[in-house]
This record gives structure tokens, sequence and C-alpha cells, in this order.
């Protein structure tokens, strides 16, 4: 599908739910890391265009979300003006997404790393881990290394503790603090401490404030159990929130706002696929 000529939505200033959403694992496949199942970007786009925010919160870098998240919602017929946006690094970058592209890149410099710490982080990959991991040149505020799609995960598992051992040595060699060791399943992120999802969704409530757009309930959706951050800090401050977990294999917390999980068993981004066509159906 072309983009739409279309004229852009209104704005809905109560539009019925609004949509934080993690991006590896829901939307974008763990495994070929890309949005591979074509109804996530038609659900997003459609829902987006009739003034549901649909609002990225993901650790991944703008130049990820440019890649390979726009594009689908392009073909599916994303229209300018809907308030969809990407929070990056885990709150640290944010922009507009739009069927061109992103808007305006905006970084909270206080929350960005030392460039020299970035450089032997790189260095290290290269020399002693390159065979499983490679170092993300794309992120502006965190440091972050993944694993190469070309090596099985098991392998890649293996071999992530000795890599996260080795970073606090460098960090105190550049006498840098306040920072998080943060692994998943694909990844480590070395952060700032004040990153998370719940950062995120604070920027997240500013950006559409700043458009006079207030959701009546959310949805939140993640893969793992820092993902339940958002829904967390949405409760703390009064908003009716449901949280989507789409890998609960490790388990569910006990949590003061609901918890939801795919009926038929399915985990990652088939999971996402079902709750998104679930709620662009109750749009009617």
């Amino acid at each position: 599908m072309t983009t739409s000529t279309a004229p852009s939505p209104a704005v809905v200033a109560e539009p019925a739910f609004g949509l934080l959403l993690d991006v590896d694992g829901p939307i974008a496949s763990p495994v070929s890391r890309t949005v591979a199942i074509a109804s996530i970007a038609q659900d997003l786009a459609d829902m987006a265009n009739q003034g549901i925010p649909v609002i990225f919160n993901t650790g991944r870098s703008d130049d990820f979300i440019a890649q390979q998240v726009v594009p689908p919602l392009r073909e599916a017929g994303l229209r300018h003006g809907t308030p969809v946006f990407t929070i990056s690094e885990k709150g640290a970058v944010w922009a507009e997404v739009t069927p061109e592209g992103l808007g305006e890149i905006h970084i909270d410099e206080e929350l960005r790393l030392p460039t020299a710490l970035g450089d032997e982080v790189r260095d290290m990959v290269v020399e002693r881990f390159s065979g499983h991991m490679f170092f993300d040149e794309t992120k502006r505020a965190m440091i972050s290394v993944e694993q190469r799609t070309d090596v099985d995960n098991d392998d890649y598992l293996a071999v992530q503790p000795d890599f996260d051992a080795a970073i606090p040595l460098l960090l105190d060699k550049h006498d840098v603090d306040q920072v998080r060791i943060d692994p998943t399943i694909i990844s480590t992120d070395v952060e700032h401490e004040r990153l998370g999802k719940d950062l995120g969704a604070a920027r997240a409530l500013e950006l559409l404030s700043a458009r006079g757009i207030t959701p009546q309930s959310w949805f939140t959706m993640g893969d793992s159990r820092t993902d339940y951050a958002m829904a967390s800090w949405l409760h703390e401050r009064g908003h009716q929130v449901s949280h989507v977990d789409v890998r609960p294999a490790d388990g569910v917390p006990e949590t003061a706002h609901p918890v939801l999980t795919s009926d038929t068993g399915a985990i990652h981004d088939d999971a996402g696929a079902e709750f998104l066509s679930r709620w662009a159906r109750s749009l009617g």
C-alpha cells in the first residue's frame, strides 16, 4: 500500500486509549530485527490515522526506528499529523514519526555517556567479542552491543556474561558513575541510571500534552520485566493502564494494574500482532 493522500487526521483530544510500545519483541522480531508481520504496521497505521497515540518506548536508537519501523508504517498508509513518536534509548532521545521519517531529533545531553568510554567498549568488542556481537554505532546517549544475526542465541548468551563483567573495570578507568549495565536476551546496554521505560512514559505524556491529547486509558507492551516500569509509572499517576507481556516465561510479577498475555500462547511479535489487531478492531 502506498502513502495515503487523504487530508491529515484531526487531533483527537481524548482518544479511547494510547499505546506505549517496546519495539524489540512486540513489534520487531528478535530474530530478524525487522517488522516481519505485515498486520503489525497496518494496525498501527490504521489506529494512528484514527487519532490513537502510538509511541515507541524503546532502548533502540532513533536510526533503528527510521530504518526498520517507519518504512512499513509508510507502506501501510500512515498519514501526516498523526500522534506517533519514538522515545529511543530509554528516554534519552525522542522525535516525531512521520511518513517521510523522523522529525527533529532531541537528545538529553545530561544522560549521554562519555565518547571515550564508548570508544574503549568498541575496541574491546572488536578485540575480544566480535565473533558473537557488534557495537551499535547508532546510539547517541547510551552504549550498546548486540548479538550478531548469524550467531545462535545460546552461543551469544554463553559469552554475554564475560562482556558484562568487563564493563565495571572500564567505568572505573574513566571515572564514570551513575551507570547501569542492562543485559537483554540479544544485547547489553550501558546507560545512565536515570534512563528507563518509566522515563520514556514521562516523555510520552509531555509530547502528547504539547498537542493537547489526553488518552482515556493506556495499553503498554513489552517483552521483559523492565518494560513493566512504564505501566507502573502511569498507574502510580492515576492513569488507567493494562500491560501486555509478550514473553511471560520470565514470570509475571504482582502488579497493581492488569497484565495481559496471549490467549493462544503466542510470544514476541506474534503476540504483539494479536493484541494490535484486537485493539484496531475495537475502534470499528
